[in-house]
């Protein structure tokens, strides 16, 4: 994928993550450093679950990003003090 490719991967699944945890995004560059962030997250996480590596763009790549980026979200709040959660 293509340098392009991972910065709309990473704004959409960092603007999804956003709409999931506190109905808002944190803006543009945030959303895609939340984003690529939550990718590799969730990447880590998944590999050590199941043991099974996930690239390309597909469904299942943008689900484990999404979840990723929701416990890199919940992190961030945490860090920044940010308690705007809805």
């Amino acid at each position: 994928m293509s340098i392009l490719g991972w910065i709309i991967f990473g704004a959409v699944t960092g603007w999804l993550a956003n709409l999931i945890v506190n109905k808002r995004g944190e803006g543009c560059i945030l959303n895609i450093a939340l984003g690529l962030v939550g990718a590799l997250v969730g990447g880590a996480i998944f590999r050590a679950l199941a043991h099974f590596d996930v690239f390309g763009f597909n469904l299942t790549s943008m689900f484990v990003a999404i979840l990723g980026a929701v416990v890199v979200l919940f992190l961030w709040h945490a860090v920044t003090g940010n308690r705007t959660l809805r």
